[in-house]
């Protein structure tokens, strides 16, 4: 990150001083000024000297971010000790209207991204089950192929703007169903990745790829109804197969299977203040053979979920600007025309609430109950509007089932697991913020045998 932030700075110095008298009073103002557009932009590697405004007005975007969890487990858990993990990713927009200018196709695009996963991470040191996990970035570790798909969404059909979106390819469903952005504000892995569904042989996150699409239809803009299906490959989130596993599961073929999903939701807003929200209910099914907790074997595994979304309130938002008066006749005769004033944009600012329900068949699925809920704030204190204070907390069941079978065999028994999270994050500027966190993980792996974990530190993350 500094060699491109010096290699950057550099570049603007040597341009700046060839062409400038050094010592002058106008070099070093545009030396500051250089700087401050640098620091106030939207992205640490600049606009690359105007190449990426003139590609994203052609419809090209490329974007990379850089994420990392510096975290100790400070008591409890299995040993005290540091952990470091971080994750690189890199993403690719095109739409295709813009890049050839023809109309027709409005509406067009494609997408594909690729991300690194690296560091030992704290979660060994803590002892929960992966779903629990402090840090998300163990899974899927290292280089690991992500998307590239195709979408299409009409501009306008039944005359209704965006009634249809039709997406194939290779795709992940967890990027479009249990769309939860306020979840991922949080570090544990349950929150951000797992939601309680990987526990279940389920993939659920984002290593999981495979050939498939969805299609979603707005007829309203309070209602949606959503259907996606996809190749089921036993196994795909192995950090060996790297996401190329594009053949499937090609130790025996006849392990795939089908991985449908279906939503529905209502995003209401409400009142005055047009406080957004979400209330869903879907329905997962996991098409791959698998064997229930007594020895049973099954072609699938399904599970239903209920996520419930609202924000409760909303700061004022910027009073809308005074109309203005055009400029008359040259001559000064005749009345000015009124300008419309732009209507001024809802702000962002204020309290917002998250919750998901999974419920799952007892018999072959290890939390057949798990639910997580939150609260997020967004410029709680005066002069850090855009900095986010959240505070969350996850539970999940152990099966019943399995519990009495794994007490007759001797081993350890599970039967609950939890974490509460409290994130403060400071917004340094547009692209860069450090988020300190605390972790109380509660039961971890569920058996009792492991004190509750306390976890401190913080992410720190920089778009580029």
């Amino acid at each position: 990150m500094k060699s491109i932030r010096y290699s950057l700075l550099g570049l603007a110095a040597v341009a700046t001083t060839a062409l400038i008298p050094s010592g002058s009073a106008y070099a070093q103002s545009e030396e500051k000024s250089l700087l401050g557009e640098w620091w106030g932009g939207q992205y640490a590697t600049g606009n690359w000297f105007g190449v990426r405004d003139t590609l994203e007005d052609r419809g090209v975007k490329i974007g990379a971010e850089w994420k990392a969890n510096f975290l100790w487990n400070v008591d409890g858990g299995l040993q005290q000790r540091f952990g470091y993990d971080d994750e690189w990713k890199f993403r690719l927009n095109v739409d295709f209207a813009k890049l050839t200018g023809w109309d027709a196709i409005e509406g067009l695009s494609a997408y594909t991204d690729v991300r690194y996963r690296g560091g030992a991470g704290v979660n060994k040191w803590v002892g929960a089950s992966g779903n629990f996990a402090p840090s998300t970035f163990q899974g899927g570790r290292l280089w690991r192929f992500g998307n590239a798909y195709l979408t299409y969404t009409t501009p306008e059909l039944f005359g209704v703007k965006k009634f249809l979106t039709l997406s194939a390819g290779w795709q992940n469903p967890t990027d479009i169903f249990i769309n939860q952005p306020l979840s991922k504000f949080f570090l544990n892995n349950t929150f951000t990745s797992g939601k309680g569904i990987s526990a279940n042989g389920i993939p659920w996150g984002g290593s999981y790829g495979a050939w498939g699409g969805y299609g979603k239809i707005n007829p309203v803009d309070w209602y949606y109804a959503q259907g996606g299906l996809y190749l089921a490959i036993p196994n795909a989130n192995n950090t060996n197969n790297h996401g190329l596993n594009f053949a499937g599961y090609q130790i025996d073929p006849e392990l795939n299977g089908l991985y449908f999903l279906a939503e529905t939701g209502f995003t209401p807003k409400i009142g005055p203040s047009k406080l957004a929200g979400k209330y869903a209910a879907g329905f997962i099914y996991w098409g791959v053979q698998n064997n229930s907790f007594r020895g049973a074997t099954y072609d699938e595994k399904t599970l239903v979920y209920f996520q419930v979304d609202q924000q409760l309130f909303r700061e004022p938002s910027p009073e809308e600007p005074a109309p203005l008066l055009a400029k008359g006749p040259s001559d000064g005769k005749g009345s000015k025309e009124v300008v419309a004033p732009s209507k001024a944009k809802l702000s962002d600012q204020g309290l917002y609430f998250f919750s998901l329900f999974n419920v799952a068949p007892e018999f072959n699925n290890n939390l057949p109950f798990y639910f997580h809920t939150g609260l997020a704030y967004k410029g709680l204190i005066p002069t850090r509007d855009a900095d986010q204070l959240g505070v969350a907390f996850a539970y999940g069941d152990y099966s019943y089932i399995k519990q009495g079978i794994d007490a007759d065999r001797g081993r350890s028994v599970q039967t609950y697991e939890a974490v509460l999270e409290f994130d403060y994050r400071i917004q340094i500027n547009k692209w860069a913020y450090v988020q300190p966190s605390l972790q109380y993980i509660i039961r971890p792996n569920g058996t009792g045998l492991t004190q509750n974990a306390t976890v401190l530190g913080f992410q720190a993350g920089v778009t580029f």
